[in-house]
């Protein structure tokens, strides 16, 4: 009889000889891309900026884990290492500061759910919903010709769902509902318009007046997809940004459509919902917190890069409209939990750039971003606080591998997938060499540091490369 750890290889290489012909086609630009086949849970709800699953499943497989051992995303984001763990029945622990995110990560590792359940109860909520909407003049039923493939369910409205045409008018003597002032100033501006609000809050009542704690969170997870897919006005390329305003746009069937796809997907029989997977809400920088001592084995991970990219942005449409972030100070403590990669995260009382004092690297590329502020007479706050985000940015990771030591095994290895960055004023930041200096003075071995692809970057025309850096923690 093959022991646990064989049917972990053993389904290795099966995933290995079925990805490889596959990949071999893939081009630069492509290898960041999601797969088709592996759509099944991952697409369930996803970053746009996340890794892809069959990195995750490289380095899995490179770093020699199986199911006597605990993989770690410290950056879980909407948990990839955790669910391509979970496929492969690795127990994993993932750790995230964004309570969007988090919630997202939690869920797609939750595989205990009654499909045939989760539809009922789904849509019998979409009825009611409908109903209350027709009685208001606004018709927003699922369509009868809603197609779902079977194994590829959750597209969620762009590849393989069938929408109607929706000739809406308003609302008979009522005024449409939406944001108080608060919750309201917290969205980019026109992220959604004011009927896909009225029906999407009309949805959120009636998620809370019938929750069952058995479906409540896929429900609600189905629900974020939908409105940054296909209810709001998001576009991501890859800065997320509003695109053409849209009067009106179909709530339920969106909705339902990704409620179908994990049902599907739920009735997959590779499933492994037996095999543990926990997610923290927390800080990276403070994994010990919430981590056993000497309880990781593996890290696979992308934490974030140092750019202009507030990541709390991407979340925001979705956790302003189910109520993880309702007010200013609840998003200025959030990004108080994450490590410094952006200006609009930055604080005064903000300390991490103790950790990389002494790093000469870092202090010149600091150095050089003034000089060439000061040389093009870039005088905004934003810009101003370049240099010192940068210094922020590595003093926290800094941070966050000192505090992982304690959790880590010894012999523990790691792979962190980075990029190098030019976002100010076009210095270049080499990333993964940068990283990688640290985890060394730090007491870790560094293995290697393998390409993984390389992208243009628009303001110097230059290649910049996404790499993968490897080390290891002796103990």
């Amino acid at each position: 009889m093959c022991s646990n750890g064989g049917r972990t290889r053993l389904r290795f290489e099966l995933i290995r000889m079925t990805y490889a012909t596959a990949r071999r086609r893939r081009s630069n630009g492509e290898l960041n891309k999601l797969y088709p086949e592996d759509r099944a849970i991952h697409e369930w709800y996803r970053f746009v900026l996340s890794f892809p699953p069959h990195l995750v499943r490289d380095y899995l497989q490179r770093l020699g884990a199986d199911s006597q051992q605990r993989v770690l995303d410290p950056f879980c984001g909407t948990g990839t290492t955790l669910v391509e763990c979970k496929k492969l029945g690795i127990p994993s622990f993932g750790v995230e500061a964004n309570p969007m995110a988090a919630f997202a990560s939690s869920v797609k590792v939750d595989w205990s759910v009654d499909p045939e359940g989760l539809l009922d109860h789904a849509g019998g909520v979409a009825d009611r919903v409908a109903e209350h909407l027709e009685h208001e003049g606004l018709h927003d039923r699922p369509a009868p010709r809603l197609r779902i493939a079977d194994g590829h369910g959750t597209n969620g409205g762009s590849n393989g769902t069938a929408y109607d045409v929706y000739g809406m008018s308003q609302p008979v003597g009522q005024q449409l509902r939406t944001l108080n002032s608060e919750r309201a100033s917290l969205l980019l501006t026109d992220s959604i318009s004011a009927k896909p609000l009225h029906k999407t809050l009309c949805l959120i009542d009636e998620l809370e007046a019938a929750e069952d704690i058995r479906f409540s969170a896929h429900e609600r997870l189905a629900l974020a997809k939908a409105l940054v897919n296909s209810i709001g006005n998001l576009h991501f390329g890859p800065e997320v940004g509003v695109g053409p305003l849209k009067p009106d746009a179909p709530v339920l069937e969106p909705w339902m459509a990704t409620i179908h796809g994990m049902a599907s997907d739920l009735r997959g029989a590779e499933l492994r919902a037996d095999t543990e997977a926990r997610v923290f809400p927390a800080d990276a920088r403070d994994v010990a917190s919430v981590l056993p001592p000497a309880s990781v084995d593996i890290v696979i991970t992308s934490p974030p890069y140092p750019n202009e990219k507030d990541y709390t942005r991407t979340t925001r449409l979705e956790s302003v409209l189910l109520g993880f972030v309702s007010s200013k100070p609840e998003l200025q403590a959030l990004k108080k939990g994450l490590v410094r990669s952006n200006t609009r995260g930055v604080y005064k009382a903000d300390t991490d750039d103790s950790w990389i004092a002494d790093h000469p690297e870092i202090q010149r590329i600091a150095r050089e971003i003034e000089a060439r502020r000061i040389e093009l007479g870039k005088t905004s706050g934003f810009e101003r606080m370049y240099a010192r985000v940068t210094k922020l940015y590595f003093g926290g990771m800094a941070r966050h591998l000192a505090e992982l030591r304690t959790v880590l095994r010894p012999g523990a290895r790691l792979a962190y997938v980075v990029g190098d960055q030019a976002s100010y004023l076009r210095i270049m930041i080499r990333t993964g060499q940068i990283l990688a200096e640290i985890a060394g003075t730090l007491g870790y071995k560094v293995t290697g540091i393998d390409l993984f692809r390389t992208r243009l970057a628009t303001a110097t025309k230059e290649q910049l490369r996404e790499e993968v850096v490897l080390l290891e923690w002796p103990g």
